[in-house]
């Protein structure tokens, strides 16, 4: 196991930072190496699962910083990634320069991942683009928990734009962008967030939902359970605040028998 913290820096005066995750049959991690902001940190887990918990070194997303953050779980691995606490997108030294974070995660056949981050909150005069590629062998499982809160107490959010990419077997399951904040016209509309802060989803791939897909189910007022085009299923839910969404999507996740 390899485990180290050092970051560039590009030419906007950003953080460059690779981070990498890999999980082995057994509750093995052969590879974990932090960089930059993203800390990574072998923390104790319940049964079949490794875990790995990411602390944030430093401030960021900072705007001006490219980060990337690359998880493979091996086949018949089982691997959950959390975080410490939620993660702040800030401006960045220079004004409009937008910061850029990448995740991709792999799952291998027969492989489990539970993707379960905290929040990330878009602090005013911000500007992020956070893309998930999320590639899945045919038996693979996954559990995958998003949460944007949209600027801190009593202030307007930054510009964050979010693009989740699945394919399972080498073919699209799920494949969507949202962008809200200051640049993207109607965000906080009725026909968007309806005034509402803080928005997420929690997707869930496993091969027994191709045979008994979910049935459709509302979860409150502001959150929906909807089958996928294939074995999975997705919550999407809308809150006035952090602690309300959280609870609507762990109520998906008690609906899943998750």
């Amino acid at each position: 196991m390899t485990s180290g913290a050092a970051g560039g820096v590009d030419v906007a005066g950003g953080v460059v930072a690779d981070a990498r995750v890999r999980a082995a049959p057994g509750g093995g991690l052969p590879l974990l190496r932090g960089d930059g902001p993203l800390a990574l940190r072998r923390t104790r887990a319940d049964g079949p699962y490794a875990r790995v918990t990411v602390v944030g070194a430093m401030s960021g997303p900072l705007g001006g910083d490219r980060l990337r953050l690359t998880v493979e779980v091996e086949p018949g691995a089982a691997l959950r990634v959390d975080s410490a606490a939620a993660t702040v997108a800030l401006p960045g030294r220079v004004p409009g320069v937008p910061a850029a974070y990448e995740t991709v995660l792999t799952v291998g056949e027969g492989g489990e991942l539970r993707w379960l981050p905290e929040p990330l909150i878009s602090a005013a005069g911000s500007g992020l683009r956070m893309t998930t590629r999320v590639e899945l062998a045919a038996t693979a499982r996954l559990v995958l928990r998003e949460q944007q809160v949209l600027g801190r107490a009593g202030e307007e959010p930054g510009n964050l734009t979010t693009r989740l990419v699945v394919r399972r077997a080498g073919r699209p399951l799920l494949d969507q962008e949202l962008s809200y904040g200051p640049a993207a016209p109607g965000w906080d509309g009725g026909a968007v967030l309806d005034g509402h802060r803080a928005v997420g989803q929690l997707l869930v791939v496993a091969p027994e939902l191709a045979d008994k897909p979910v049935e459709p189910a509302l979860l409150g007022a502001t959150a929906v359970l909807t089958p996928l085009a294939g074995p999975g299923a997705l919550v999407t839910a809308v809150a006035p605040d952090a602690l309300a969404l959280r609870r609507l999507l762990d109520e998906g996740l008690v609906l899943l028998g998750l």
